[in-house]
């Protein structure tokens, strides 16, 4: 069942070097010698029907291409042109694009968490103060990571995080990307509790836009189409996105994609709120009603499907978390340009729109560590003694004319009608 994990194991007791990073809330020290290289050269990969490009920083997916349908190669992913560009984002917008967040993706309320009757307190970077997001001020998006393993089709990362942000205990991490055949993209990140308990909770943080911005209707992604099969539940958040202890059923709300042929715009008006004070859209953690790993024993277990019905694009989804985050960019204002290969509008720069693109987030249930009641302690808190964490993601593309119940045309709202 977790074979996979072999080639992972044997790159880590070939571990060389790692980034040795001293800043606000990093009280460890790496064993490792510090990160040396460029950590914004892109290396290329490819496969039949799929090239992607990686940079050490964040261990980030930087481009991602694949065929539409009339045979055109696309770029679905959002970025920078430049590696040192994702630099400058961290220090300004700060979007996480294409990265690897960590050592605890999401939310924790309040930057604690207790763990044997040891209370943490984690920098908080979020609302003010009143949350931590994505593992603190510098999180695992802002660290130099170690290639150890580049092939034609497959690279491997590593970074040891040496009690950085005040997490408790060391942790070696691991992200593998891996390009096959079938036009697929494998991502394997597995994490190592190196000498205390503590919680881990790693994702990939990749904005997709199926519709590779090719014109002005694909500046958003309101009609492509959305469903989550197994996406039942939903986890209830505070007005800063902050889990309550409650879970609610999907079933008949706007966040109900367990239908195939559903728009993600389609019930969008009637999500005021549902993200958080004031917000319109979805940034919401969604439960996979599904056993763990089942998608390594079946590997036609789909928990995800997107389409795109202008490049007839679609992004088949398995993993094996039992939670989705799932964001519509509903924070970017238009102030970002588009990658030079996305640029499609002839004279006129085409920027990032508000739900311009759409985040698929692969993990455990936001805020677990605090939340003893949902019982998900063994997914989310590790030692030295337990397996390690491990997220496994494959995301198959592929062209289709259109999901199951999907009947032609716009099955959302005007594009327009968003454009505020």
């Amino acid at each position: 069942m977790l074979s996979f994990i072999a080639p992972v194991l044997l790159a880590a007791s070939a571990l060389v070097s790692a980034q040795n990073y001293s800043g606000p809330g990093d009280y460890g020290q790496s064993p490792y010698p510090a990160f040396s290289g460029s950590q914004f050269t892109k290396y290329n990969l490819s496969a039949d029907g799929i090239r992607a490009s990686f940079i050490p920083y964040g261990a980030r997916l930087t481009n991602l291409y694949v065929k539409d349908k009339n045979g055109a190669w696309q770029d679905i992913v959002v970025g920078y042109d430049t590696g040192i560009q994702y630099l400058h984002d961290s220090e300004t917008n700060h979007t996480y694009f294409g990265a690897v967040v960590g050592r605890y993706a999401n939310r924790i309320k309040n930057g604690t968490f207790t763990i044997n009757g040891q209370t943490s307190h984690i920098p908080t970077n979020e609302h003010g103060g009143e949350d931590t997001l994505h593992g603190g001020f510098i999180g695992y998006d802002q660290r130099n990571w170690t290639i150890v393993s580049l092939t034609g089709n497959s690279i491997t990362f590593s970074f040891y995080d040496a009690a950085y942000q005040g997490f408790p205990g060391d942790v070696m991490n691991l992200a593998t990307y891996t390009l096959t055949d079938d036009a697929s993209f494998i991502s394997r990140l597995v994490s190592f509790a190196v000498n205390e308990p503590t919680p881990i909770m790693l994702a990939n943080h990749i904005y997709w836009n199926l519709g590779a911005f090719v014109n002005e209707d694909t500046q958003y992604i309101l009609n492509d189409t959305l469903y989550m099969p197994y996406a039942d539940r939903y986890i209830d958040i505070d007005g800063i996105e902050v889990p309550t202890g409650g879970i609610s059923v999907a079933n008949g709300t706007a966040l109900d994609f367990t239908t195939p042929g559903i728009a993600v715009g389609k019930n969008i008006a009637n999500t005021v709120n549902g993200c958080g004070t004031g917000c319109t859209g979805i940034d919401n953690a969604f439960i996979l009603d599904r056993p763990r790993y089942s998608a390594l024993e079946d590997p036609g277990v789909e928990v995800l499907q997107m389409w795109s019905p202008t490049t007839g694009i679609q992004l088949s989804l398995e993993t094996n978390q039992q939670g989705l985050q799932i964001y519509t960019c509903n924070g970017q204002n238009g102030t970002i340009p588009l990658k030079s290969d996305q640029q499609h509008l002839g004279n006129q720069t085409a920027y990032v729109q508000k739900y311009g693109c759409l985040v698929i987030e692969t993990q455990d249930w936001i805020d677990g560590i605090n939340q003893p009641e949902w019982g998900r302690q063994q997914w989310q808190i590790y030692t030295p003694t337990t397996e390690p964490a491990i997220n496994y993601q494959k995301y198959t593309f592929s062209i289709s004319d259109g999901p199951s119940g999907y009947t032609g045309g716009s099955s959302g709202p005007s594009n327009s009608t968003w454009r505020k």
